[in-house]
């Protein structure tokens, strides 16, 4: 059985970090199934999705990571191409990639104590963001 639902975000651009935990739990709930798996799949390229323990310092931490890595400010060749001025976003982006894929076990995600399922908008504007979410199992 195969189900495939979206999640609709509304982001403030860079730094902002969302739970979906919540919504991702919601569509195997809608597909019924017991076991299998589900990914998450940004259709973007200046988004992620990852786990993590979602509270006020990790996502400070995240961001100031990201900033080390791929820091904002210096140009990119994206930029000198395009003149958007994203070229972090993408490269932000890439490190962390597009997708993520939990195993789904009675009927629940098979997630950590402390681990949430977060998508993280590395892009400079506010936007509405989709996820696509994916559940194949029996």
């Amino acid at each position: 059985m195969v189900h495939t639902g979206e999640i609709r975000l509304s982001t403030g651009g860079v730094g902002t970090v969302l739970d979906v935990t919540r919504e991702v739990a919601g569509e195997i709930q809608r597909a019924g199934i017991a076991n299998g798996t589900v990914t998450v799949f940004v259709p973007g390229s200046t988004g992620g999705v990852t786990t993590v323990e979602f509270e006020d310092g990790l996502v400070r931490d995240l961001d100031e990571l990201f900033q080390r890595l791929a820091p904002q400010g210096p140009e990119y060749h994206h930029d000198a191409r395009w003149g958007d001025g994203n070229g972090f976003s993408h490269c932000r982006a890439s490190l962390l990639g597009p997708s993520l894929t939990v195993p789904v076990v009675d009927g629940g995600l098979t997630l950590g104590t402390w681990q949430q399922i977060v998508f993280l908008d590395f892009d400079i504007r506010s936007r509405q963001r989709r996820l696509v979410v994916q559940v194949m199992g029996e």
